[in-house]
């Protein structure tokens, strides 16, 4: 019964500094009266508190603050740099790594071949790669490698978070290949792996667009389609982390043949390499358009040639954006979301894609439902995927130890 008390004992400690850092980080400057009183804790405890994130680095005292008649109330703010932390994207043909602070602003940036031998990927030259990422990544930042407080990897795919393993990976043509692990046991830091699009999600619900929003959705356009969902203010991965495989969801029956093998998926529809298809098609049956003078077809010649007034490039961009638009409709059907984050490479492709799918997103809605949706296009490039990697791991530095998954953060490191 005793260890069941100091259990218990240990875990409100716990919540309750998270619940302090999270107020500093989120109200900076803050005194620690206005950390009681936003807290309901006592000031014995938040000053207690406050010293012990002061003792290992995760706040300093910034300065005083206007007195309301008696002593100038210190303020606290968050250290940014107290620790550092790396966020990996692995793609088909590269590894995009970047070193960020303890509030998701990145510091370095660096971008990592992966080779393939004898054609085919490797899990072993993968996991070497992505540690000489890592590696790379912090010693060109100038970090000490001891203030690395983890790793987070993301990837396309199904991914079991958990235990660190891709089950599926549609471009590597991998299942059940551990990666956490091996990462982890070679560089001694907590590593967690996710979905790439899930990365995002993360990061918006921690840093973005989606920080104190209960309900929203992350929508990713490019080479794929994907989703990643919050539902009660918690990250919804689904049973077996399949939740968000939004880009396969049929809108056509028997329509073009999609990369997962079946036919008439949005992303078979209305991803930036369908509209490349479709250019391609449209151009060997000599359909009339600037798209023929170009050798190598690609979104940006596209985008080029709806922007110099081409008829079929504009037409391909609106289509797109339709399919888009009814496949977004039907998320807000099921889940009626107060926000839509629409991010990744194809966002480029601006309004000649986004208008035609804001008017389906209306059109197809259930009547209400989208009146006050909230929907934001957000461009995220290389650097953007590997910042939310690396949110794989702020997030155990703030969310709620009842909610804590996984290994945990040492933040001892963090001190100096």
């Amino acid at each position: 019964m005793s260890y069941l008390r100091r259990g218990n004992r240990d875990l409100i400690k716990r919540i309750n500094r998270n619940l302090v850092l999270n107020l500093i980080k989120s109200h900076e400057p803050i005194s620690r009266t206005q950390i009681a009183r936003l807290s309901g804790l006592g000031l014995t405890t938040v000053s207690g508190i406050t010293a012990e994130l002061i003792e290992i680095g995760l706040a300093h005292e910034i300065g005083e603050g206007e007195s309301s008649g008696g002593r100038r109330p210190v303020l606290l703010g968050l250290n940014r740099q107290a620790g550092f932390v790396v966020g990996v994207k692995l793609m088909e043909h590269a590894v995009s790594s970047a070193l960020t602070d303890l509030d998701a602003q990145v510091l370095h940036h660096c971008v990592t071949p992966v080779k393939r031998p004898q054609g085919q990927w490797r899990p072993d030259d993968v996991v070497h790669t992505l540690i000489r990422a890592v590696e790379t990544t912090v010693a060109e930042a100038g970090v000490d490698r001891h203030r690395v407080l983890g790793i987070g990897i993301g990837m396309a795919g199904l991914v079991d978070s958990e235990s660190g393993i891709c089950r599926y990976s549609p471009f590597f043509g991998w299942r059940d290949v551990a990666l956490a692990e091996p990462i982890a046991s070679h560089l001694g830091l907590p590593t967690y792996l996710e979905n790439d699009v899930n990365t995002l999600t993360i990061a918006e619900q921690w840093f973005g667009y989606g920080h104190g929003v209960d309900h929203f959705v992350v929508i990713t356009v490019g080479r794929g389609i994907g989703a990643g969902i919050v539902i009660n203010g918690r990250f919804y991965r689904g049973a077996v982390g399949g939740a968000g495989e939004f880009g396969h969801i049929t809108l056509a029956d028997g329509g073009p043949l999609c990369n997962c093998g079946k036919r008439g998926c949005l992303e078979a529809l209305a991803s930036d390499q369908a509209i490349v298809r479709q250019a391609r098609a449209a151009v060997a049956l000599g359909e009339r358009t600037r798209l023929a003078k170009e050798g190598t077809l690609t979104l940006e010649t596209v985008l080029q040639a709806a922007e110099a007034g081409d008829e079929l490039a504009q037409r391909l961009l609106a289509d797109s954006g339709r399919w888009l638009g009814m496949g977004i409709a039907m998320i807000v059907n099921l889940l009626n979301p107060q926000l839509i984050i629409v991010g990744g490479e194809g966002v480029q492709a601006g309004e000649y894609r986004f208008g035609p799918m804001r008017a389906a997103i209306r059109d197809h809605s259930f009547n209400g439902l989208a009146d006050d949706l909230e929907v934001v296009i957000e461009l995220s490039g290389d650097e953007t995927w590997a910042r939310g990697a690396a949110s794989l791991v702020l997030q155990q530095i703030y969310r709620s130890p009842i909610h804590a998954e996984g290994s945990e953060v040492d933040l001892s490191v963090t001190r100096t």
